[in-house]
């Protein structure tokens, strides 16, 4: 359900999806640049995922505390640093990834669209086949059945022939495929500023506005 009381504005959220590919703090700056932007996030974290998180930050996510678990992946910085930023969670709503009656397993559940972030090659793979095996894939089924935005920010390398069939299938069922690589012009000195370029690679390619990163103008020299 998601009641909407008087006066209220009916929530319709982004759907942002985490797979088991590395590259955990490209989903951290996706979600804490699109709750600064204002927007409700419904969030799934794959089996796979969890362990990436552990292994990469050190961090669990557990579904009887997920509110905590994640208030701390969501502080810390691509370095790892605690205490990095401060998030408002409040916007966030957790759905189990074996959960396949939750809201977005079903068309008529309302949101703006799915972003999948990292999506590992077997994600790329279970959504492009339509295979629905968690509720990740099923939700990006139902995303593209809808015709509503989804953005697949792939993260691995190489890539094989199969692969790069599958990414051609979601791009032609209208995904917008980008590749987790970041831009170097925009005058990079931290890893954060290379997350938060392809972080905002996805954005863009969702529509959301933001300000994670330097914008090409035409320039040469601003990236020094």
């Amino acid at each position: 359900m998601n009641p909407v009381k008087p006066g209220e504005t009916p929530r319709t959220p982004w759907i942002v999806g985490v797979s088991g590919a590395s590259g955990t703090p490209y989903a951290a700056a996706v979600l804490r640049a699109l709750l600064a932007a204002g927007e409700s996030v419904d969030l799934v974290v794959s089996r796979a995922s969890r362990l990436t998180l552990l292994d990469e930050t050190g961090i669990p996510f557990r579904d009887a505390h997920w509110q905590a678990d994640l208030r701390e992946w969501l502080s810390r910085g691509a370095d790892g640093k605690p205490g990095t930023f401060e998030v408002d969670i409040a916007g966030v709503r957790h759905w189990s990834a074996g959960d396949l009656a939750a809201g977005p397993s079903s068309g008529s559940y309302p949101v703006k669209g799915m972003l999948i972030v990292p999506a590992s090659t077997a994600c790329v793979a279970g959504v492009a086949l339509g295979l629905s095996k968690d509720l990740l894939q099923r939700a990006a089924g139902v995303t593209l059945k809808e015709r509503r935005k989804l953005v697949v920010a792939v993260r691995e390398t190489p890539l094989n022939g199969q692969t790069l069939r599958h990414l051609v299938a979601l791009d032609d069922a209208g995904a917008s495929v980008v590749p987790a690589s970041p831009g170097f012009y925009a005058g990079a000195t931290h890893i954060q500023d290379l997350v938060d370029f392809v972080a905002g690679r996805v954005l863009d390619a969702a529509g959301v506005e933001h300000g994670l990163y330097r914008r090409w103008k035409g320039e040469l020299g601003n990236g020094t």
